[in-house]
């Protein structure tokens, strides 16, 4: 049992490594608009409309509600970077949690056993 801790635990120390590779990161979205406006007149309204765009746009929840921020395709480039860090962390922290959980049935095993029990 000891051999499989101690692989728990470089894996657990892999992962942590892992983890601190990841770099900045961020919630949210960023999506390529194409938009109308309130002009009546605009060709936006024509038949058929010639929307205005593309515009970049970054989306994220916040204390319960939406920010949007339109930014420039640079920008773009760096929330995506961001925001695929943040999946990627997302995941090795799942994977630190699997081994841990596993981890933890051994040594909840190892202290449940009746030599270590002491009666009062």
């Amino acid at each position: 049992m000891t051999e499989q801790l101690a692989r728990y635990e470089q894996q657990l120390k892999d992962l942590a490594a892992e983890l601190a590779s990841v770099g900045f990161m961020s919630q949210g979205s960023v999506v390529l608009r194409h938009t109308h406006c309130a002009n009546p007149g605009c060709r936006c309204h024509g038949d058929p409309p010639t929307l205005h765009g593309p515009y970049w746009q970054w989306s994220r929840a916040k204390d319960g509600k939406t920010i949007t921020r339109r930014i420039t395709e640079a920008q773009a480039g760096l929330y995506k970077e961001w925001i695929a860090n943040r999946r990627r962390a997302l995941g090795i922290i799942a994977k630190i949690e699997d081994v841990s959980e596993r981890a933890g049935e051994l040594l909840l095993k190892e202290v449940s056993r009746p030599a270590d029990r002491q009666v009062p």
